[in-house]
């Protein structure tokens, strides 16, 4: 009935449940077809007896293989435990899209929970010093070679954390290169004048849609500089590793997320935040720096300044980490927009086993 071309898969189940005793329901099924979705499971109940065989026939291109598991969500959605339970069954490797996990002795105030990786290794955690810098450029690179490391030892790499834009640049796959400051190239733009450097944009990239670079000369010049450094940049350059990602996303109820994030930092503040991030200041980060590594350590900061009281530090930044959680959420939605597929998990349930129902479908 079906053949290698369609791409079409058989998962069987039994049931013994009836709803009267001796008999089972009978579904007929109408005529599959084949339809441009992605992913497209029919589920058909076929009598054998008082046995039930629920067959699902998966529909795809491409869609058997999996090389890649990404658990993505807002803060405190749980994703490092779904991470760690998945990695345990799938012989996995975690590779964490946090921006600020990288730094060694930010445990507490990023949320790290490695007691709860037990044995499953992980990377990008702990590979820099506090003060020093990441960039998404950065972090795009180190998540290519762990990826294709983890692959070439027969593992599977599992991508879990909520930083947007990271995950973004693992997943989309857009190039991206550093480009410093032309001094040469910009002594030499410097000589034309605005309609000829848009010219000179547009024949370099004739998909230009941003309309503010060819309005605005020092902008038309940086794009310049950027297009000529990425064209330089790509020659020889190993293209990046090909993902076949099953990506979960953590959905709670607003209410039920809000009530986990002030119970996690009430947790956090008892376990020592406030102390690690004077540790981090009496080691050398400035208190401008710690801004920067993001809420936690900003208001903390504030407070250990005598900027704000105690209390005041607790609610504010309680108040902020459920403002970020929503920005985390919209940018979510415009990954999906962007056509990114993410399989949406109810964090009340038992996600692993809905998690699972679904790699079912997949080779790993």
């Amino acid at each position: 009935m079906f053949t290698g071309q369609e791409n079409a898969q058989l998962r069987v189940a039994k049931s013994w449940d009836s709803p009267r005793a001796g008999t089972v329901p009978v579904l007929l099924c109408s005529t599959l077809k084949r339809v441009p979705f992605e992913r497209t499971i029919f589920f058909c109940p076929i009598r054998l007896g008082k046995i039930e065989i629920g067959a699902a026939f998966l529909y795809g291109s491409d869609m058997s293989s999996c090389n890649l598991i990404v658990v993505l969500g807002p803060t405190a959605s749980g994703k490092t435990g779904l991470g760690v339970e998945l990695a345990k069954l799938h012989n996995g490797e975690i590779i964490s899209a946090d921006s600020r996990q990288v730094f060694r002795g930010m445990d507490i105030g990023t949320g790290k929970d490695l007691d709860e990786y037990g044995t499953v290794p992980y990377h990008l955690i702990d590979i820099l010093d506090p003060g020093a810098e990441f960039s998404v450029f950065a972090f795009q690179q180190l998540f290519f070679e762990a990826f294709s490391e983890i692959r070439s030892r027969k593992r599977l790499p599992l991508l879990v954390g909520g930083t947007g834009l990271y995950l973004d640049a693992a997943l989309r796959g857009y190039r991206m290169v550093e480009v410093p400051e032309n001094r040469e190239l910009r002594d030499e733009l410097q000589e034309l004048d605005n309609g000829e450097l848009r010219t000179r944009l547009k024949n370099l990239r004739p998909e230009q849609h941003n309309n503010t670079d060819l309005t605005d000369r020092d902008r038309i010049i940086r794009a310049i500089e950027i297009a000529e450094g990425e064209n330089q940049a790509s020659v020889g350059r190993p293209e990046p590793p090909k993902l076949h990602p099953v990506i979960f996303g953590i959905r709670r109820e607003r209410s039920v997320l809000r009530q986990r994030i002030t119970a996690r930092l009430k947790q956090r503040i008892e376990a020592g935040m406030i102390e690690e991030v004077e540790r981090l200041h009496a080691s050398g980060v400035s208190w401008d720096r710690l801004d920067y590594y993001g809420l936690e350590y900003r208001f903390i900061a504030k407070y250990l300044q005598g900027e704000l009281n105690r209390n005041d530090m607790f609610q504010k930044l309680n108040s902020a980490i459920h403002q970020f959680a929503k920005r985390q959420e919209t940018w979510f939605r415009r990954m999906e927009r962007l056509g990114v597929t993410i399989n949406w998990l109810d964090g009340e349930s038992n996600m692993t086993v809905q998690a699972e129902r679904i790699l079912a479908t997949y080779e790993t």
